[in-house]
């Protein structure tokens, strides 16, 4: 029985597309089971959306991304590839704290204990809004959180009259955090998952884990030395043009170079590169349409470096006034000390500023928490301008098999529960490999 699958493992030679989260998941969940693969990125840096820049000599995120405790796969990918999760995240109860205004935290007692605990004892919520919010979490909770028919976050909200400090302090910030989707425009079944997952499950599951490495180190460098020393290839700065299928195996067209044949292709770009890949496969056309209906929201991180002793009092703050969202202290989070980040989620006016602008209006909000704070050694904007699928109610996400055998997706937009995060990417390239593996198995 053995040497039949390894017989039918030696047939299977995959390719994938791609090396942000989806597909490094993808690349190594086929490596573990012993199926040789080749993993291609186009740029020098692994991670997608999620990767390393070089800034001012130091490696940044191109977007800050924080991992939450309910993030069960992109956590066992990491222990299986040997990246320490202890050291390299921060783990801290939930926490959502906004000085002056609002102060959230989940204590150590089990489910729901916590949750509640947290909701009747937040300062800067009354009794009323506290009250409101516990009612709110029981109703999604009886009726399974799920809806009968989508709608937006803002009409769930308005369905359960919560109040507007809980709005515009709790609710409305998890949703544009979690999907990236103002709340006006975001699905409420997808933000429902989001909450069934983390606030409404075991106590752990709401963690906030806050990397203190770059998104490229946390996980996809470490990630391309297994997958290296376990017999597979990654092959950086190499982009693929074009898929074509001659003889039931799939040929890949780079840069003056071909590549194949292979009997799995998985696709793990971003969507808005699908068309050109699969332009050869007239079979696809419909596939293609489906992603070319999404519209993105962008995703602006901004670091401003000060001098070391500058810091903020928490790792991680929200701000509710103003163009800043989050805030986040890399200096206490491995980073340089002085050194803070802001983010700015989903469209909004910000994005008419200009980068020094921009820049000079979070160091001013940033004074309104640090008292004294001096002017800024240097700062970097970065702008991923599509760095989501706009996450709105019904919204048609392609499935991981496509009507081509030995084809698959993977990427944070291909159908699922979450919206457009690390974890959607790391299951859908778990899916895309699960498939494969059963083929081969029973083969």
């Amino acid at each position: 029985m053995a040497g039949l699958e390894n017989m039918a493992q030696k047939l299977t030679q995959v390719a994938v597309i791609g090396a942000g989260y989806a597909g490094v998941a993808a690349a190594v969940e086929l490596t573990a089971r012993g199926i040789p693969v080749a993993l291609f990125e186009s740029s020098r840096q692994l991670g997608g959306r999620a990767r390393a820049v070089e800034v001012h000599g130091t490696r940044l995120d191109n977007g800050l991304h924080i991992l939450l405790g309910a993030y069960r796969e992109t956590l066992r990918l990491m222990q299986l590839v040997g990246a320490d999760a202890e050291r390299n995240l921060l783990r801290r109860p939930l926490t959502l704290a906004y000085p002056g205004e609002l102060h959230l935290a989940a204590p150590r007692l089990p489910a729901p204990l916590h949750m509640l605990a947290a909701l009747l004892t937040a300062r800067g919520l009354g009794w009323l809004e506290r009250i409101a919010a516990v009612r709110f979490i029981q109703a999604l909770k009886r009726c399974d959180f799920k809806l009968v028919a989508d709608i937006t976050v803002n009409s769930l909200l308005d369905a359960h009259t919560q109040p507007l400090r809980l709005r515009d302090y709790l609710w409305e910030p998890l949703c544009v955090a979690a999907l990236n989707t103002p709340a006006r425009e975001a699905s409420a079944q997808v933000f429902m998952n989001v909450l069934r997952d983390s606030l409404a499950a075991e106590r752990a599951a709401s963690d906030l884990l806050l990397p203190r490495v770059d998104l490229s180190a946390l996980f996809p460098d470490i990630a391309a030395a297994y997958i290296e020393t376990h017999g597979g290839e990654v092959l950086r700065n190499t982009p693929i043009r074009q898929l074509s299928l001659e003889n039931a195996a799939y040929l890949l067209q780079g840069a003056g170079n071909e590549y194949g044949p292979y009997s799995h292709v998985i696709i793990a770009v971003a969507p808005y590169h699908l068309a050109t890949l699969i332009g050869n496969l007239p079979r696809l056309d419909a596939l293609g349409k489906i992603v070319a209906d999404f519209s993105y929201q962008p995703i602006v991180t901004c670091y401003l470096a000060y001098p070391t002793q500058v810091g903020l009092p928490h790792p991680m703050l929200g701000h509710a006034h103003g163009i800043t969202q989050w805030l986040f202290d890399r200096g206490q989070l491995g980073g340089p000390a002085g050194l803070l980040a802001a983010v700015i989620s989903a469209q909004g006016r910000h994005l008419a500023l200009s980068h020094h602008e921009l820049a000079a209006r979070i160091h001013s909000e940033i004074a309104d928490v640090i008292a004294g704070l001096p002017a800024p050694l240097w700062s970097q904007v970065i702008v991923e301008k599509r760095a989501t699928f706009s996450c709105t109610p019904d919204l048609m996400r392609p499935a991981t098999l496509t009507p081509l055998p030995g084809l698959l997706l993977a990427g944070d937009y291909v159908a699922g529960d979450y919206p457009a995060t690390l974890e959607a990417a790391v299951r859908s390239g778990v899916a895309a490999a699960a498939s494969i593996i059963h083929q081969t198995s029973a083969g």
